[in-house]
């Protein structure tokens, strides 16, 4: 069993690793890889880099072409509409769910990193914004103690996040999402299930402009 255990243990790590790869760009679209090169690159075997080659295939981010390599795909902007459409409603419940839900700790980490996204806004730090943002979505959905829903909300964001760094290492005005997002987190922190609704509700229309605008090309993605 601690075998087993282990085993996932890396595959998960391998994956992470070379989702974050791909989302910040160190990883572009159109290029090819090679499962060796991620061999040396993660330090790990055969298997953990094909499990987690696999997962990103199923959510999008490459293609595998047997005797050729693997293809990191390049982002469709119109597919982050489809996407807004689905996370909306399941959003929306996240936040009413975890406002009701939360335990004291989650509440008091929801406070702590409301105050590090505006830290990381003040200091134009995207990175340290990104990372928040990302841990921001893991918890509200782990104060839900819904899996079946924190599965679902995970996946629309993991298939978001590429186009969302990408916006953000991109425009100069990524702060207004950050106010949105703390706002949730401090709803969610007091136990206000409608200001997180309402808060959640302002930050999908945002995100709806901002993408249309990318579509028209007002906002560049790189």
């Amino acid at each position: 069993m601690p075998d087993v255990q282990q085993g996932d243990l890396i595959s998960e790590t391998a994956y992470v690793a070379i989702q974050n790869m791909i989302v910040t760009g160190q990883l572009r679209g159109g290029a090819m890889i090679s499962e060796n090169e991620l061999r040396e690159e993660l330090a790990c075997g055969r298997t953990p880099i094909r499990e987690a080659l696999q997962r990103l295939k199923l959510e999008g981010f490459v293609e595998i072409h047997p005797r050729r390599g693997v293809l990191v795909t390049t982002i469709d902007v119109r597919q982050q509409l489809e996407l807004l459409e689905v996370r909306r409603p399941l959003e929306i419940t996240m936040v009413r769910l975890a406002a009701q839900r939360a335990d004291p700790t989650q509440r008091q980490r929801m406070r702590e990193l409301a105050d590090e996204l505006e830290t990381a806004v003040r200091q134009n730090d995207r990175d340290r914004y990104f990372g928040i943002n990302r841990s921001t979505h893991e918890i509200e959905a782990a104060a839900t103690k819904n899996a079946m829903l924190a599965r679902s909300v995970g996946q629309v964001h993991s298939l978001s996040r590429r186009f969302w760094y990408s916006f953000i290492t991109a425009s100069e005005d990524f702060a207004d999402a950050a106010t949105f997002h703390c706002a949730v987190l401090r709803g969610i922190a007091d136990g206000d299930a409608d200001a997180a609704a309402k808060n959640a509700e302002l930050l999908l229309d945002y995100l709806d402009k901002v993408t249309r605008l990318t579509i028209n090309g007002v906002h560049r993605v790189i």
